[in-house]
């Protein structure tokens, strides 16, 4: 879930050795495809870095007599990028040598590797294009606060780019468009199928220039709508080549006359993790709480697109069961985690939005879940636009598999509320019909140790509520109802300090909204350290033992 204190975890040596790569139809012949990568042209040709913070420097340097300096500040990484030709459907390797504060090396949706220290150290990320992929970005940044990193000696191996599809036959118009069935809030549509020269892929369905839903078959539902309002659709045919077919002819349909709205989802969860800080018995921090949910982190990938608890402890019979059974025989629940800043995740490692939705249904058979989180972070998910959409694609068709499974998103956010990233994961939650229940945001780390945490987080909230009101055309009410808040108890990685007084107001703010999810990062650092700086097991802050906990308990919505 949450930055750097989150990093040591053993999931986080899986970064460091490499990213795991997709299963790879055809090999890459080893050769370099980048421009400049050990920078001794003592220029940055060839790259691009953001904020102009990037500088070619004569040391410290891996090798020859330059390397590539990058100053991040508070507010900016430092992220230098190059864009590379590929070749569809094959495998690449990515490596560099890195020095600094949390290091990043990667490909965007392809996956990264981190590093942390004075000594330069390699890092290497393979990567398999996708089908009718051409081009990739690689990137190398910095982190925020953490100062000057140094990158030397990247090379990006594999053939050289190219290769367009050569199929340019769209599909035929799909035929007799029409209304299956509907409420007040959906239409379900069918129509007959489209033909095409190398075969059908899929059909995206449109209300006016927007499109509302994607399918892979030829009916979808389209949620989200206004009781007794009239909506025309139309939907289109796809191929692998990317073509599109005319749109078909429009059929207007008029949703029902709308009820009384569902009950609501109220969940208590601050996130418990096995992965280090010495993780408390559940039933010791229940009793003395009264808390009854427990966010679990983080389910990761294994070997391609396998859920597992940090990339290496099994779903079944291990320590994570355990904790669940535990938490389960004390009277409460837990929700998983899916994804967090760091670590090898299911979003990129599944080839494809069913994929995606499989390991889901895994976790969810595994423990015969009520809801799960999927925490949608850094640049290989969040900022990641086709792993944004396969993630709620996925989240959509478990929804759907699962009556009565609650669906919850995690992300970062600006204290304005929504950043561009976040905007766009809001906007096609709609446009995909995705029917997320919660959209918690994490209102911490914003790169300043004064600010006010509680007028941060509560504007934060309000700039996401406003957000989904736009969106969805929900009232105050409705959209409060949708939304969580997970902050950082006590010391944040910037610096920023979240009080036990800042979380009893924030608590308090959040059931007079009736806000529907209030957790925090985490229970194991819910012990008193004051003075103690970042620490795994306690806050950093003056506080008595799962004391952010027991505040928590207190939210009802």
């Amino acid at each position: 879930m949450h930055k750097r204190t989150r990093l040591p975890a053993a999931g986080a040596a899986v970064l460091l050795a490499a990213a795991a790569a997709f299963t790879a139809p055809t090999a890459a012949h080893a050769a370099d495809q980048l421009t400049n990568g050990g920078f001794e042209s003592g220029s940055l040709s060839g790259w691009t870095c953001s904020g102009g913070l990037g500088s070619v420097v004569a040391t410290p340097v891996h090798g020859g007599g330059k390397a590539l300096a990058g100053a991040a500040t508070a507010s900016d990484n430092a992220k230098c990028v190059q864009t590379v030709a590929v070749k569809p459907s094959t495998t690449y390797t990515l490596s560099g040598w890195v020095r600094g504060t949390y290091v990043y090396l990667g490909v965007t949706g392809g996956g990264s590797a981190w590093t942390s220290g004075a000594d330069y150290k390699k890092l290497s990320v393979s990567f398999t294009t996708g089908a009718t992929q051409t081009s990739a970005e690689v990137y190398v940044n910095g982190w925020y606060g953490q100062g000057t990193y140094y990158a030397d000696d990247i090379v990006f191996d594999g053939p050289g780019g190219g290769g367009t599809p050569t199929d340019t036959q769209a599909p035929t118009v799909p035929g007799n468009l029409r209304a299956a069935g509907k409420s007040a809030n959906s239409v379900n549509l069918a129509w007959d199928a489209a033909t095409d020269n190398v075969g059908v892929t899929g059909y995206d369905v449109y209300q006016g220039t927007a499109k509302v839903a994607t399918a892979n078959g030829t009916t979808a539902t389209v949620s989200g709508l206004t009781a007794s309002t009239a909506y025309t659709f139309t939907v289109k045919a796809r191929d692998a080549a990317g073509n599109a077919s005319a749109a078909s002819t429009a059929v207007t349909v008029t949703t029902d006359a709308g009820g009384p709205a569902p009950s609501g989802f109220k969940q208590a969860a601050p996130y418990l993790y096995n992965g280090w800080g010495n993780p408390p018995a559940p039933a010791t921090v229940m009793n003395a709480t009264g808390i009854k949910w427990f966010t679990l982190a983080f389910i990761l990938a294994q070997n391609g697109c396998n859920p597992t608890w940090d990339s290496q402890r099994p779903l079944l019979n291990g320590v994570d069961q355990a904790t669940i059974n535990a938490v389960r025989a004390a009277g409460g629940d837990v929700v998983p985690s899916i994804g967090g800043w760091s670590g090898n995740k299911l979003g990129p490692n599944c080839a494809t939005t069913a994929d995606l939705a499989g390991a889901y249904q895994k976790v969810i058979d595994a423990y015969a879940l009520k809801a799960i989180d999927v925490d949608i972070e850094n640049t290989d998910e969040f900022e990641n636009t086709a792993v944004q959409d396969r993630v709620l694609g996925a989240l959509k068709i478990v929804k759907q598999n699962n009556p009565g499974l609650r669906t919850i998103l995690t992300f970062g956010t600006a204290t304005s509320g929504p950043t561009y990233y976040g905007n766009r994961l809001i906007e096609q939650a709609k446009a995909l019909n995705a029917d997320i229940d919660v959209f918690t945001i994490m209102p911490f780390d914003f790169g300043n140790a004064s600010t006010d945490m509680y007028a941060a987080t509560v504007s934060a909230t309000e700039g996401l509520k406003n957000k989904l009101k736009s969106v969805f055309g929900w009232d105050d009410a409705t959209a409060y109802a949708h939304i969580g808040i997970s902050g950082m108890n006590g010391l944040s990685d910037t610096g920023e300090v979240t009080s036990v007084q800042n979380w009893t107001a924030i608590r308090d703010w959040a059931n007079s909204h009736h806000l529907a999810r209030l957790a925090f990062w985490s229970v194991n650092r819910d012990r008193g350290c004051p003075g103690g700086g970042q620490q795994e097991t306690c806050s950093g802050t003056a506080q008595s033992d799962w004391q952010f906990t027991s505040i928590t308990a207190g939210f009802t919505g």
